[in-house]
């Protein structure tokens, strides 16, 4: 098979890339990475030293593409589908990349930096990086109310990229920052991106590894784990 994708279920970004995999039924081979294991480490880390992941290695091109927005960019130019992730339009596009980034930066990063926190050991936690990432998600979830006015997805009535990044941004950040009443559009948004039959397949192979999320009994009732039998 040519593409294969090294990634993890859990992490939110490798659900990122998935989504636009599914969307337009692209044949790839998954790769599954346990950073905590030396010889899966070693396989990502060959292909790109910085070790994050997803990467999407293409045998067929001898490309190695790292990076969650290029690898989408990267799968549109060369395997593109049904559904076109990026606008030909240049204007349109300039939208679609602008609130990809955003849902990168305003929404996973905080999302990641509270989650981090949690994971830190007794003493070492940052309550203060915890408000700020806080009062990040809620200014945040503010402008894609705004954004949304009147439309089906974040930049238009079709599902592009930026929806590839806001789905595990806000299935996660939701956790850690419910959406409040105000936010009467995005909550809205936020069902029709559970509903999409490309992020239902990704939450469903992520179930899983739930368990291993420090806030999975915030999740929403159909994907927190099932809490083992006395």
């Amino acid at each position: 098979m040519s593409l294969i994708l090294f990634q993890h279920p859990l992490a939110s970004f490798c659900h990122k890339v998935l989504i636009a995999l599914y969307e337009n039924g692209t044949p790839f081979e998954s790769r599954v990475i346990d950073l905590g294991n030396e010889v899966s480490r070693a396989s990502l880390l060959r292909l790109w030293p910085i070790g994050k992941f997803p990467v999407l290695r293409d045998e067929a091109l001898d490309s190695t593409v790292p990076e969650t927005s290029i690898i989408i960019e990267y799968l549109d130019r060369h395997y593109p589908g049904l559904t076109p992730l990026l606008p030909l339009d240049p204007t349109d596009a300039l939208c679609v990349r602008l609130w990809d980034r955003f849902f990168d930066l305003y929404v996973q990063e905080p999302m990641q930096a509270i989650v981090a926190d949690k994971l830190r050991p007794e003493g070492a936690h940052d309550p203060q990086s915890v408000a700020q990432a806080q009062s990040l998600l809620c200014t945040a979830y503010g402008m894609i109310e705004q954004q949304l006015g009147e439309k089906l997805w974040i930049a238009g009535d079709a599902l592009t990229m930026a929806d590839c990044a806001a789905a595990p941004a806000l299935f996660y950040a939701e956790t850690l920052v419910p959406f409040g009443e105000q936010h009467v559009r995005l909550k809205q948004y936020y069902q029709r991106l559970l509903a999409r039959p490309s992020f239902a397949r990704v939450l469903k192979e992520a179930m899983p590894y739930f368990h291993l999320y420090p806030y999975h009994e915030k999740l929403p009732t159909q994907f927190r784990p099932e809490r083992p039998h006395a």
